[in-house]
Formats: C-alpha cells, structure tokens, sequence
C-alpha cells in the first residue's frame, strides 16, 4: 500500500513559532511509519516554505533552523506543495496558522488538512470576535470590552475611565489574536492600564480588556471522528503564576494538571464538556479543537479560550486527554489525519 505522504508544517509568523517546532516536531515523530511518510515543512519568518532533513527538525529553536536552510533546506513554491505532499498537518500557532491565512493557502492548492476552514479558523483566533458568537449562543463567556490603539492614542483618559467603570480592579488586558497568553497583562492599579495596553498594542491594533475570574481553570479537548462529536476527558489546570502564563504552559514543573479532574465534581465536569462541544459548534470548528474556561465557585462556567487547534507537545493536554482515552500518540495522529481526510471529501467549496 502506497504511504500517504504527510506535510507536517511547522515554525512559522508568528510569535508562537517556537511552540509550533515543538508541535511538529513531535507529530512528526509519532507518525506511524506503515501507513504514513512525513515531510517536514518548515516556515521560515517571511512565510517561505521550506522542505528540511531530520537533521533540522531535531534542532532547537527556528533560528538554529532558519541560519542552515539554504545549505542543507529545498525551498518550496507554494504551486508545487501539492506535488510533494498528500495532506497537510498544520502544527503552525498563531497568527498566519491558526487564524485561517494557511488554510486559505491549502484550500486554494486543493490539499486537505488539519483543523477547521478559513472562516473558523479565523474566529478561533479573535477573542473579541469569538465571545460576541458565543454570548449569542447562549454560552457563558467572561465580561470583556475592546479597546482599538486609535481610540487610546486619541483619548487615553478617557479610555482609562471607561475601563475602570467597567471592570474591578484587578483585570487582564491583552492582545484580541495572540495565544500562548504572549502580551497578557493583569492590572491591578489604574496606573497600570497603560502599560497594559502599551504591551497588548506590540502584537495587535486591538486589545481585549477582560474580567478577572476566580475558579479553577480547565481545558477540554474537543474531536470528530466518525460524523460524531465528542469531548475526550477534562483537564483540571494549576498554573504556579498568578495566571496561566507562558512559562506556566511550556517551562517544566511550572504547572500542575489534572486528567480527570481532581477539584471538579463530575456532575459539573459532565456540564462542562456540554458546554465545550457546544463552544466547539458554535464557532464551527472541525475536525478538533481545545476548549478553555473556568468553572466557578458559584458552578457557573465560562468559557475564556476556544482554540481551532491545539499544541502538540509530549506532555500537552492533547496527548494527555488522548492517553487517559487510551489512545497511544501514534494512535491519535492517525485519527486526526483521517478524520480530517474524510472531512474534506465530504465538504462542498471551502471547508
């Protein structure tokens, strides 16, 4: 039987580019070898693509890549992806991966891929954009306001006490289309907004003021597989921070998981994972998605940050919802890439 050739698409834009190595990196690695052949595909800073050797792959940060891809790298023009690969497992984070401009690419090629469509993909991204779908939805979402940079350059005060009028003190500000919590800033005096707002602006013309929220914080992996939707088992989340930082996510020991909850009771485990395949079809996700919230002291849950796709490390929620399904790495890969498969043979235009 003839391998399905496998695109892993990886590095990339954005300011989560190095995430997005450790993200393919392993994908690539638990490729099953009987079925599957995989072709690293690295995105260098300007969006080139590049087709690398192991060699490159296994190096540690994008930079150790990008200064060796013309000796040892076969650059790739987009109209000739589709004759190097059959599908394409996008492991890109952020901005040009997450937020519909590589599924744009893909669709227009014609090669199938991982994760929602354009349009999803791009609401999956928008923290502003996402709670308005949600709140229509009748889905519990945090109290949150945008702020454009123009406003705040032409009426700071103005902008200050709007914010303080509608949020207690503390409240987070941060980018409306970054992950990874790159330029979150939690305020805890007024003197402190513009700061805030100073940072969220480096990485977006919007920013996103948001409620503080005190429960336990949670995350539900989201899958289809086989026209059925389905939640895997709910990961509780101890951050050592104040909140769930960067570091906290990708530095060791920083935080503490759950999977099943320990704190949750199952009762609202099971409301939360309604709520989480809800989110997931309110946005109009496919294939699979990451649903973050919080579950309060009070049992309601709100839902912070729905995600079109998730990390792929080894000790992601991903691979450790898939592991408490019995899923193996390989196992879940497999999944994934054909689910997908068949997603894109059944759409009709654009998925």
């Amino acid at each position: 039987m003839e391998k399905l050739r496998v695109g892993i698409i990886l590095g990339g834009m954005s300011s989560e580019r190095e995430v997005s190595l450790n993200s393919g990196r392993n994908v690539h690695d638990n490729l099953d070898p009987e079925f599957f052949q995989g072709v690293p595909l690295f995105m260098d800073a300007s969006g080139g693509i590049w087709e690398i050797p192991w060699q490159l792959v296994s190096q540690n940060t994008t930079v150790d890549i990008a200064e060796r891809l013309t000796a040892e790298a076969r650059r790739i023009p987009y109209e000739d992806l589709k004759g190097r690969i059959d599908f394409a497992f996008i492991s890109l984070h952020g901005k040009y991966g997450d937020d519909g401009c590589i599924q744009g690419l893909l669709e227009l090629l014609g090669i199938p891929y991982t994760g929602p469509g354009v349009l999803a993909s791009a609401l999956g991204m928008d923290k502003h954009i996402q709670q308005k779908i949600l709140a229509a939805a009748g889905i519990g979402v945090p109290a949150s306001m945008a702020v454009h940079d123009g406003e705040w350059r032409r009426a700071p005060e103005a902008v200050t006490e709007r914010l303080l009028q509608n949020f207690a003190l503390p409240f987070f500000i941060k980018p409306a289309r970054e992950g990874s919590s790159v330029g979150v800033g939690k305020v805890a005096a007024a003197d402190e907004i513009a700061g805030a707002l100073e940072e969220a602006f480096r990485w977006d013309r919007v920013a996103l003021a948001e409620e503080f929220l005190t429960g336990i914080e949670f995350s539900a992996i989201i899958l289809e597989r086989d026209g059925e939707i389905a939640p895997l088992d709910l990961t509780e989340i101890h951050p050592q921070s104040e909140f769930y930082t960067y570091d906290d996510k990708y530095m060791p020991g920083r935080c503490r998981k759950f999977t099943p909850p320990k704190n949750i009771p199952p009762e609202a485990a099971d409301r939360i994972k309604q709520e989480a395949r809800r989110a997931f079809e309110a946005l109009g996700f496919r294939s699979y998605g990451r649903i973050d919230g919080f579950y309060l002291p009070d049992g309601r849950i709100l839902i912070t940050d729905p995600n079109s796709s998730s990390g792929m490390a080894p000790s992601s929620f991903f691979f450790e919802q898939a592991a408490a399904a019995g899923m193996l790495p390989a196992m879940i890969i497999a999944v994934l890439i054909e689910n997908a498969r068949a997603i894109h043979r059944e759409k009709k235009g654009p998925l």
